[in-house]
């Protein structure tokens, strides 16, 4: 017995969408996450397998990237503009610095698995997949 439903194929689920939801990238209902950042080993609701879904370093790099862009924006403006004493720095940004990566941490990650699952990435249980693209 199949996990697909009867008749037509899975819809395509946007992977933005699934990112930013956390969900099933086939389904698009199913939760993708059992904790912070552990993937579940299969959906909910569609049954996908996601005990392959590696998606590593990649989300981290990306957080970096974007947060440290906004972090030293935003630092230099208020440098430039009303030059604070350091502890003043270190009160305002570390905590923003830590709030936006956990923050953005988990839909990184669900988007990366979701653009793996759309361009079929070996692993993710999508071969015999009859998704429309």
């Amino acid at each position: 017995m199949s996990d697909r439903p009867e008749g037509p194929a899975w819809p395509a689920v946007s992977p933005l969408a699934a990112g930013l939801g956390c969900r099933c990238p086939r389904c698009g209902e199913g939760r993708l996450f059992k904790g912070l950042l552990a993937v579940r080993a299969s959906c909910d609701r569609c049954g996908l397998d996601l005990q392959s879904v590696a998606s590593d370093d990649g989300p981290a790099a990306f957080v970096i990237l974007i947060v440290g862009f906004i972090l030293m924006a935003l630092v230099l403006w208020v440098e430039l503009t009303w030059a604070p004493p350091m502890w003043l720095h270190l009160l305002l940004w570390l905590p923003l610095a830590v709030v936006l990566s956990v923050g953005l941490l988990r839909p990184m990650k669900a988007w990366m698995i979701a653009q793996q699952y759309r361009h079929r990435v070996a692993g993710l249980g999508r071969e015999d997949d009859d998704t429309e693209d």
